[in-house]
């Protein structure tokens, strides 16, 4: 039993927030690809995509960095970091994990499954990316986004233009709040040679955050006119915009448990901008 505790811990089943940032997006794509009405069973093989792919990426993540990870202070405790994991468990288990997950995408249309194997070329490559690329957030951003084409193949059988608007919004979403993410361990990234945008935007590092923040909901808002969605969504997005304000305000002394708790707030802005999708389309005339 505490083996299998330290495999959910490795998965991060116990820390959710990941899972939920990854699910709005896939909600908000799988809903506007759909008109508001997904199919159940693609419904279910996303849902169930998530928690496995977030938690396959969580471990390869780990084991990837499981020479760094006990110099960090927020991160020294997870499994591989305190050798309660060795670095073979952590590989069979993202098989398993990946295969699952595999098995699943098999169930839908060859268009899903080709942009699968590339979601899951993302995954694989994003936690060595840190060594040597200055912006991993935003291959991360882009990791995270590969679902709303994927959602759009499943629904429609076809990617359309306004779903990589719709991915140009998450990407960048995704790289705002993993830059306010980065901001609580810029200091012990900094001495263990770890890149993120916190580092590579400095002093610049709130006003930029800002800017992606600004350009996905931007973004957003030219989806709802391309698909002619109306108030709902519209209110939707400006409580986005307003938590994304209570977001600069918590990192405005770049205190690391504010930017932490401005981390986490990100999954109220997902989840505003997913009511806004569904009461819009169920209330439509």
């Amino acid at each position: 039993m505490q083996t299998a505790g330290e495999y959910a811990r490795l998965m991060r089943l116990d820390r959710p927030i990941g899972i939920w940032l990854l699910l709005w997006p896939t909600l908000w794509a799988l809903w506007l690809a759909s008109a508001g009405r997904p199919d159940e069973h693609v419904f279910i093989v996303f849902v169930l995509g998530v928690v496995l792919m977030r938690s396959a990426g969580c471990v390869i993540n780990d084991f990837a960095d499981r020479d760094f990870d006990p110099h960090v202070r927020r991160t020294r405790d997870r499994p591989l970091a305190a050798r309660r994991l060795d670095a073979r468990e952590a590989l069979v288990l993202f098989a398993a994990l990946s295969l699952i997950a595999l098995g699943l995408v098999l169930t839908l249309n060859r268009l899903t499954q080709l942009l699968a194997v590339a979601g899951g070329i993302l995954t694989l490559v994003y936690p060595f990316m840190k060594r040597r690329f200055p912006l991993p957030q935003i291959w991360l951003g882009a990791s995270f986004a590969w679902s709303v084409p994927m959602a759009y193949a499943a629904e429609t059988g076809g990617v359309p233009r306004v779903a990589w608007l719709v991915f140009i919004a998450v990407t960048l979403w995704t790289a705002a709040y993993d830059t306010i993410y980065a901001m609580v361990d810029r200091e012990d990234d900094l001495k263990i040679g770890i890149h993120s945008s916190a580092i590579l935007f400095g002093d610049m590092d709130r006003s930029l955050i800002g800017a992606m923040q600004l350009m996905t909901l931007l973004a957003l808002g030219l989806v709802g006119r391309n698909l002619e969605l109306a108030a709902w969504y519209f209110a939707g997005l400006a409580i986005a915009a307003c938590l994304a304000l209570y977001q600069q305000y918590l990192i405005r002394d770049r205190d690391p448990d504010r930017c932490f708790r401005a981390f986490l707030n990100n999954h109220y802005f997902g989840m505003a901008v997913f009511i806004g999708i569904a009461l819009d389309y169920l209330f439509r005339g």
